[in-house]
């Protein structure tokens, strides 16, 4: 999903720290109306592959692969927020 700067930031934060969590949180953020890069699939669907994402980094962080994953994950979250900021700053914004 495309969050605002501070909250993407604070699910990078939660992924780093708690592998999966900035993840399951930013999952219900599209619940909330956030974006998403999968306009022509239904909110709900989103939500479920989000947390879906979010328990892979959890189950697999046993094994360092869902800690990477996962702060990888916070990373684009970050990367898509400035982006976004970006465009709203010059006005492209849709």
């Amino acid at each position: 999903p495309y969050l605002s700067f501070p909250v993407a930031v604070l699910c990078l934060f939660l992924n780093t720290f708690v592998p999966g969590l900035g993840t399951f949180v930013s999952a219900f953020t599209v619940l909330c109306g956030a974006r998403t890069d999968l306009p022509d699939r239904h909110m709900c669907c989103v939500f479920w592959l989000n947390i879906a994402a979010a328990l892979i980094q959890i189950l697999t962080a046993i094994v360092m692969v869902g800690w990477i994953m996962s702060i990888f994950w916070g990373m684009d979250m970050v990367i898509l927020a400035t982006e976004r900021r970006c465009r709203a700053t010059d006005g492209d914004l849709h």
